[in-house]
């Protein structure tokens, strides 16, 4: 009996998951609403710009301030 409970409970999430999923499909994303201004699309080294280097830049930049405000360091030596 349990398992009769739990394939019908997955049955229930994977048929209530596809139907999200079918009710918010982009089907009109092609439909320009009032006021879509769309600028130009990004190069790929814009792309990997904003998306790569910046965040590794970010993460360096943090990191080192971490590093060279660390306090613990100095009192394990003294």
């Amino acid at each position: 009996m349990d398992k009769k409970n739990v394939l019908r409970a997955g049955t229930v999430a994977a048929g209530t998951t596809l139907m999200m999923l079918l009710l918010s499909s982009p089907a009109l994303a092609l439909t320009r609403d009032d006021g879509d201004d769309p600028g130009q699309g990004l190069s790929v080294a814009e792309t990997l710009g904003l998306f790569v280097a910046t965040p590794l830049v970010i993460f360096l930049v943090i990191a080192g301030l971490v590093m060279v405000l660390d306090k613990s360091r100095e009192q394990q030596q003294g």
